[in-house]
Parts: C-alpha cells; structure tokens; sequence
C-alpha cells in the first residue's frame, strides 16, 4: 500500500502563539526530541536531480531509515511516497549504505516538538542555522487533494501563515552554503 505525505511547511516568528493555539483547540503534546539527521546521495544516480532523499534519523535512541520519492504539490502542500524502517544501529547502517557506495552529504540537526490534533501530526521546529518552523502533516492512502484542503484549515486555525516552503531542510541548508 502506498501512502502519502500531505505537508506544508512555513517559517514562523510566533511559536509560543501557535503553541498555545494547538493546545487551545485540543491539541496534544507527544514528545520533544532532538533529531539528527544523515542524508545521503546515491552512487548511480544523484538525488538532488531526482528529487528523492534517503536519510538516517537519530531521534532521542529511535532509529529510522527513510526514503522519500520525488515531490509534487497539491494546492500548496507538498506531497510525497515515503517509506521507513526502524534501525537498532545508526553507525552499522552507515557502514552498510558507504560500503554500497551512498555517500553523505549533510547533517541536519533540530529541536523538534511533536503534537497530535484529530488524525494530524504537528511538528514545532527549532533548526540548526536555519530558525523556527511549523509543519503540518497528514497521511493519506488516496484523497491528496481533500487531505491537502484540510491541512489549509488547520493552518489558519492555528495562524499559521506566510511563504510555504516546499523544499525540505536538507535543501534549505544546502542552499545557505
């Protein structure tokens, strides 16, 4: 079964409001964590031209291998396949992805608070040399279209406005440097 990710991403300067606004409406707190991040590009192909990533995720002792496909967008929420495993080890599945030829090339690392509202997971972000942002996702077996439509509402419901950005974090690090 394919699932999708239906994601919108925004810069925000009001986290304590925003958080307020989630816990307001019923939202709750899962976790806190700080997630570290290893990307990597493959050897046969380059993701950065594909549009695909493939990461390994340090999430407070949680281990997960990622891949993402190829983005596309569905009115402003960015959508795409997505696929994990849970790791025991990070440092084997590095050695194992190297000795493959995938190399890395960069490390993300943020301060990432977790809360769940109704079937939605809201991710409050606080990145390493790139600032505050809110996400907020849904996971869809078909209806893009009405998922991304009910990802807008609760992004004016919780004031969440402003430029969104459909680039992921490893693409706005990159482009930084």
């Amino acid at each position: 079964m394919i699932m999708l990710e239906i994601e919108i991403k925004v810069r925000v300067s009001h986290m304590d409001e925003i958080k307020n606004r989630i816990l307001t409406i019923g939202g709750q707190h899962s976790e806190t964590v700080i997630e570290e991040d290893r990307y990597y590009n493959a050897p046969h192909r380059d993701f950065a031209v594909t549009d695909e990533a493939l990461r390994v995720r340090n999430a407070g002792g949680k281990i997960i291998l990622t891949y993402k496909g190829p983005k596309n967008t569905v009115m402003g929420s960015k959508i795409r396949e997505e696929y994990n495993i849970h790791l025991d080890n990070a440092e084997t599945c590095d050695s194992i992805l190297k000795n493959l030829g995938f190399r890395t090339v960069a490390h993300v690392r943020k301060l990432r608070e977790y809360y769940t509202y109704q079937d939605f997971s809201i991710a409050l972000d606080k990145v390493d040399h790139l600032g505050e942002f809110v996400e907020i996702e849904l996971i869809t077996e078909n209806n893009a279209e009405k998922a991304a439509k009910r990802v807008d509402e609760l992004a004016e419901k919780l004031g969440v406005a402003g430029e969104r950005i459909s680039i992921s974090y490893l693409e706005l690090l990159l482009s930084t440097h």
